[in-house]
């Protein structure tokens, strides 16, 4: 009986969503959960950390190195500036075309960032067959966080 219940278990899991694409044009502030294609414009290195070396006394100090690049990433209804952090940095290369999976909005001063967390993922792929559309960068618009008062 117990073989029983573990096939039954097995065999209800759900099933994966189809994922649904979007295109650059439709990101909005404080979004999340976006897959897209895009080609790699360019990547600019902005902030990199080393690592300490581990001494005798502080085995557990140690730190890996940060590295931050910004990329310029688009599709064939504008760009946005990706911020790609440690292993991530090697897979943005100029020229790459990706896929961006469970990707979210952050703002920086006022910007629009694509970044991808722990949740999400990037992979490189196939050449694609679009024009990227570059005078549309959503990380050029500057929004103001405006707190309403209800009355």
């Amino acid at each position: 009986m117990a073989s029983s219940n573990v096939e039954e278990s097995a065999g209800n899991k759900p099933a994966k969503r189809k994922p649904v694409f979007t295109k650059v044009d439709q990101m909005k502030p404080g979004t999340n959960g976006h897959t897209l294609i895009a080609k790699v414009l360019s990547s600019e290195t902005v902030l990199q950390k080393g690592g300490t070396r581990p001494s005798s006394s502080s085995l557990n100090n140690i730190l890996r190195p940060t590295v931050i690049s910004e990329c310029l990433i688009g599709d064939e209804t504008g760009t946005i500036i990706f911020t790609a952090r440690n292993e991530q940095v090697e897979l943005m290369k100029a020229g790459n075309t990706v896929i961006i999976r469970n990707a979210k909005i952050d703002m920086f001063k006022g910007s629009m960032r694509l970044a991808v967390d722990k949740w999400g993922r990037i992979e490189v792929t196939d050449p694609a067959e679009f024009t990227v559309k570059e005078d549309n960068n959503l990380s050029l618009i500057e929004y103001e966080l405006v707190n309403a008062v209800e009355e």
